[in-house]
């Protein structure tokens, strides 16, 4: 039986994989007065073609940042993790940026032989049994192929906002990430509104997923996920049975695995 408690240890910091002048603009704070495009145009400038955007699909924040860096350079790349339980709105949304932007978009899978280990011992559906088990179910299958595509890349975009949960309120828009190796991460719109991601959205006609307009303001896998009355959180559709400071994957904390 995997063991629940399992947190992975990061992978050795090499900040020397950086020019010292990436590390020193990093570290000085310096890109909190930059804008989204400023700093992707940077990011693209600095690690290209080793940079990538993580977008999920079930947020326009991705969107968003996907339309802006392909404005910036067409050849920009973006990865998708595919947990194998996301909704068929998510998928058809893949294929229709493709056509939209006649965009290679990366599809990244989990371990076949880890999530038939993990269904086998705790079921299909172990998620909804406690946090421990929903935190396993993520690392199987977000956390560890995420950990093993960003060790092809030297920095990585996300859509990270800080008025999205209480585990992002701190968010810079640069960073060092530790728990990847030491790889700079990109938080462009960290400092934006839900509102004014809506408006880009809007004003340059972004793709966005199909079940928003059915109140679900955040997909993730199709099980975790579900509408929301007007007026919540836009987050409290997902993992909606947890407390708000335990709504994360792991993705985005420098503990891989943790999910908190």
């Amino acid at each position: 039986m995997p063991d629940l408690a399992l947190v992975r240890e990061p992978r050795p910091v090499r900040e020397n994989r950086h020019d010292d002048s990436i590390l020193r603009f990093v570290r000085t704070g310096a890109a909190e007065s930059l804008s989204a495009e400023e700093i992707l145009t940077w990011g693209i400038r600095n690690f290209a073609p080793r940079l990538a955007l993580s977008c999920s699909f079930g947020a326009p924040e991705g969107l968003v940042l996907l339309d802006m860096m392909h404005r910036i350079d067409p050849a920009s790349r973006v990865f998708v993790l595919d947990t194998g339980r996301l909704p068929q709105a998510t998928y058809d949304l893949i294929d229709r940026v493709r056509e939209r932007y006649s965009k290679r978009v990366e599809v990244v899978f989990p371990d076949a032989h880890a999530v038939r280990s993990v269904v086998s011992d705790h079921g299909l559906n172990l998620f909804y049994d406690s946090v421990e088990k929903r935190q396993l179910c993520c690392r199987v299958r977000k956390v560890e192929p995420l950990n093993r595509h960003l060790a092809t890349l030297d920095a990585w975009v996300t859509g990270l906002r800080r008025d999205q949960n209480v585990t992002r309120h701190a968010t810079p828009k640069l960073e060092i990430d530790r728990g990847h190796g030491g790889i700079v991460k990109l938080n462009p719109i960290a400092d934006w509104s839900h509102d004014r991601v809506l408006e880009y959205v809007a004003d340059n006609e972004v793709p966005t997923n199909r079940l928003h307009r059915a109140g679900y303001p955040s997909v993730g896998c199709d099980p975790c996920s579900r509408a929301i009355a007007v007026g919540d959180d836009p987050r409290a559709g997902r993992w909606w049975w947890e407390n708000e400071d335990t709504k994360e994957c792991g993705i985005h904390t420098e503990e891989q695995g943790s999910g908190i």
